[in-house]
């Protein structure tokens, strides 16, 4: 827009944004590029424009954008590139730089800066060490780095295995293709090396562990369970998952005359809490994962930082992105549906519980984090027992419902109520012996060909 032969654009500063009116200022323009970097990772400075969007006349030369290159390469770093370009015509003319980068923290004349709103303030120490730590742990891509390993060592059987879950996951395309070109096309292969994730995720080439335990009360002193699990992540998530099941409570209810069993914790929570202490545990760190089953919680133990300056909480309410510090191995349990979606992990398991009924709390501590699933020791007593104790016990519900059973077809065999009941036959023959002594049922004829006569029944 021109008026009274003064140019204005339509441009007003904001933390993407910084106006400058002339070269002289470009000292304090390096500074805003690198505020604007270390906020939001890129931006656009315009040289020769007031802070109302008027264009000041000025000659601009070649030499004129040479020296500002130089001088921006000169005193940033990490160097950046950015786009230089001389826009405008005839007295209108005026300089647009746009820049970008994500190597942050970026300095300007050896001090860093952080955009708010229009203003470029001076970092902090403790900004300062959170953006270099977010930069040294999450993305550095550690895992896309060359292992001492080479293709020999791959287990073809699992990798095989994990391309037909992630082609019947919709998420990869079938292949026939070789073991190099998967890993190749994976990104899992680098210099004829491969990666650090794959060495995880398809050999055994490594000491990784994760230690699981069952403790008789409410903290370590006596055990009455423990093993380490030794292999790659795929089957180190199978053998922690299916430890949990077998070790935790499950309620049982019929309907329908059919059984269903429903875990303590919910399954989806649980396993999404597997995953995540897999894939954003610290690999340097020699320590193993762990899982404690105590009398009245379950922990999920990785080694590992948390991302600095945040909580669990900035997750749940979705106000943070994920900060990925494998992202490699995060990409490979993705493909498998494994993960379903960055950075949702612990708003799942928060909903997931909550919808159940199960308090779960995520607590940040000096080694690691730690996901806690309490448990409702009150209801198992009455209501929950171990998968082992099915068929031993003799619940209320269940002589009711092989009563019922009986009642709807009195041929019934003992390995059909089995069957309905999910209880074992020595199960099932317990029950009835139970029910004949207290006279509540009898066999008319023979074991084929007879049936049952309830005698009493409520």
């Amino acid at each position: 827009m021109v008026r009274n032969n003064i140019k204005i654009l339509n441009l007003k500063e904001n933390e993407h944004l910084e106006l400058k009116k002339s070269i002289s200022e470009l000292k304090e323009g390096i500074k805003s590029i690198t505020a604007i970097l270390n906020k939001h990772g890129k931006g656009e400075i315009y040289f020769g424009v007031k802070n109302n969007g008027e264009i000041i006349k000025q000659d601009i030369s070649e030499r004129t954008l040479r020296n500002i290159s130089r001088t921006i390469s000169e005193n940033i770093e990490p160097k950046i590139f950015p786009e230089i370009e001389k826009l405008g015509e005839d007295s209108h003319e005026y300089i647009h730089i746009s820049f970008e980068g994500t190597e942050t923290p970026y300095f300007a004349y050896g001090r860093g800066y952080i955009r708010v709103a229009d203003e470029d303030r001076q970092l902090s120490a403790k900004k300062l060490k959170e953006m270099i730590i977010k930069k040294e742990i999450y993305k550095s891509s550690w895992d896309s780095e060359p292992s001492e390993l080479n293709i020999n060592h791959i287990e073809e059987h699992v990798l095989k295995s994990f391309v037909d879950k992630a082609s019947l996951s919709g998420r990869l395309p079938k292949t026939k293709s070789s073991v190099n070109n998967i890993l190749k096309k994976l990104k899992l292969e680098k210099n004829n090396r491969l990666t650090l994730a794959a060495k995880y995720l398809f050999t055994n080439k490594h000491n990784l562990e994760v230690q699981t335990a069952v403790f008789a009360g409410n903290n370590k002193i006596t055990f009455l369970d423990i093993k380490k699990h030794i292999g790659n992540l795929f089957f180190l998530l199978e053998q922690s998952e299916n430890y949990v099941k077998e070790k935790m409570n499950w309620k049982v209810e019929f309907k329908n005359f059919k059984r269903k069993e429903i875990p303590e914790i919910p399954l989806r929570a649980l396993r999404e809490a597997l995953v995540n202490s897999l894939i954003h545990r610290d690999f340097n760190n020699p320590k193993g994962n762990e899982i404690a089953v105590y009398k009245n919680r379950v922990e999920i133990y990785n080694p590992g930082t948390f991302p600095e300056g945040l909580t669990p909480l900035d997750f749940i309410k979705n106000e943070e992105h994920s900060y990925l510090r494998n992202p490699l191995i995060a990409e490979m349990f993705y493909l498998t549906k494994f993960v379903e979606k960055w950075g949702s992990g612990l708003k799942r398991i928060h909903e997931e519980c909550k919808e159940n009924n199960v308090k779960v709390e995520f607590k940040i501590i000096k080694t690691g984090v730690v996901t806690v699933f309490y448990r409702n020791r009150s209801t198992s007593e009455k209501t929950k027992y171990s998968k082992k104790e099915i068929g031993t016990k003799t619940v209320g519900k269940t002589v009711e419902i092989i009563l019922t059973l009986i009642k709807n077809k009195p041929q019934i065999t003992i390995k059909e109520i089995s069957s309905h009941t999910g209880l074992t036959r020595r199960g099932v023959e317990w029950n009835i012996d139970k029910l004949k002594k207290e006279r509540k049922l009898k066999r008319i004829g023979p074991a084929r060909g007879g049936h049952w006569e309830i005698t009493e029944y409520e």
